[in-house]
């Protein structure tokens, strides 16, 4: 289990996440994998969060899945009781961050700092987006093959 993450992992966020990354080597290891991420940065109720983590390693012990599995875990920022279950979901997907603002360190060096995650572009039915929304807890399956199996062809001719 990585995390509990304060503030969500969802969309395109997953991609550059160190509490995906931590679950990574465990499922590289062949463990099934948790990264748990809490679904705001006020971070109120660690302890729902807990107990859903708690809930899926307990299921995994009496229930094993029969293949390895990397399962991005976002949990609502609710009481408990106040959750409206859990779903298996995909990313959705958000627009573009706000623009990169160039800055100057005391020590004159010049930095980037990337905006703020824009706002949820795809978040309809089956995201992790909607799935919070309605809250309920997202269960999101990874892979960590990102290739673009389609492009393969295209670049070794462009290549050739």
């Amino acid at each position: 289990v990585s995390g509990i993450n304060q503030g969500p992992n969802m969309g395109d966020d997953t991609i550059y996440s160190g509490t995906v990354a931590a679950a990574m080597e465990g499922f590289l290891l062949g463990i099934p994998s948790l990264a748990v991420s809490l679904g705001s940065f006020e971070a109120v109720h660690y302890e729902t969060a807990g107990l859903v983590a708690r809930t899926l390693v307990e299921r995994f012990i009496r229930q094993p899945v029969r293949q390895p599995v990397l399962l991005n875990v976002n949990v609502p920022d609710i009481p408990h009781a106040n959750l409206a279950g859990m779903e298996v979901t995909r990313l959705g997907k958000r627009h573009k961050a706000e623009p990169v603002v160039k800055m100057v360190t005391p020590r004159n060096e010049t930095v980037y700092w990337v905006g703020a995650a824009g706002a949820a572009q795809d978040s309809g039915r089956g995201t992790d987006f909607h799935a919070l929304e309605r809250s309920m807890v997202s269960l999101t399956p990874l892979q960590i093959d990102l290739t673009r199996y389609a492009q393969i062809p295209v670049l070794t001719e462009w290549m050739a």
